[in-house]
């Protein structure tokens, strides 16, 4: 398959799946957004392994089928997203230790692991999303790029804390619990599954980890200014959208104890339209 028949794919499936992150994508001027969406488009597909219907021994074997990929993408492949992916690193130097941890935290959702300490879940986070900052680091570039990584894993740290608190209620009824052990008895939060009716003390606990991403959303940010005006404004249109949605939890804990929280989409694309101004202050 053609590197550009593949880039068109991985857009296309971006378009249609990334549901928030796509805002800020689009902004990207052509070869960045290609590259952008094949980074996506195989963490779609290595965040699907887990959430499939296999059982543990196969989500395994695929994973480290995945790995191995990952660590020689080739554009002889006849696998789109394998060649997109390739195209992007012969390009933009996609660092492999990132492309790596990406497997490694698919895979500790695969083993169901549970977190005693908030250290321990940053690790997660660090893997799972803190990962796909640094790849997108990789590819807007940066005037610092001793500094950027740093500050991207931030951000995909403070993301992945915002996605734990806005699935809570889907991911205790599917057998999954992200918030560390000691959180949940410092506020009397039962944490069995699916987690405890008790919302005054939920809500408690919520209000606390949305201050706890709000802080690493302020270190990430400065990464802002090291970068480029598109590139600028694509990472103010996908975190505005996350930082709203801790805004939304924040305000209404309980509700966004009980249900998923979201925003519509003129929001989002009202989001979007305000970081363009933004990245040009």
């Amino acid at each position: 398959m053609r590197t550009h028949d593949a880039g068109r794919y991985c857009e296309s499936l971006t378009r249609s799946s990334a549901a928030n992150f796509y805002y800020g994508i689009r902004l990207l001027g052509a070869e960045k957004r290609g590259a952008i969406s094949a980074v996506y488009a195989f963490a779609r597909r290595v965040d699907d392994i887990a959430d499939g219907q296999r059982d543990t021994d196969e989500k395994l074997l695929l994973l480290a089928r995945a790995e191995r990929e990952v660590r020689e993408p080739s554009v002889s492949s006849a696998d789109p997203i394998m060649v997109a992916l390739a195209g992007a690193h012969a390009r933009f130097e996609l660092p492999l230790e990132a492309r790596v941890d990406l497997i490694e935290g698919v895979r500790m959702d695969v083993e169901g692991r549970r977190y005693e300490r908030f250290e321990e879940l940053l690790e997660y986070c660090r893997h799972v999303a803190g990962s796909i900052g640094r790849l997108c680091v990789a590819v807007f570039g940066a005037r610092d790029m001793n500094r950027a990584p740093a500050l991207a894993d931030d951000l995909g740290v403070a993301m992945q804390l915002t996605n734990i608190l806005r699935d809570l209620r889907e991911d205790s009824e599917n057998g999954r619990l992200y918030l560390p052990a000691e959180d949940l008895r410092r506020f009397d939060v039962d944490g069995g599954e699916p987690l405890t009716d008790d919302l005054a003390a939920l809500e408690e606990l919520m209000i606390f980890e949305v201050a706890r991403a709000r802080e690493w959303f302020a270190r990430g940010m400065e990464l802002v200014p090291l970068l480029d005006h598109r590139s600028a404004a694509c990472v103010l249109a996908m975190t505005g959208i996350y930082r709203r949605l801790l805004e939304r939890i924040e305000r209404r804990p309980r509700l966004s104890a009980r249900e998923r929280v979201s925003l519509p989409v003129w929001e989002k694309a009202w989001v979007a339209g305000r970081s363009m101004v933004g990245a040009a202050l």
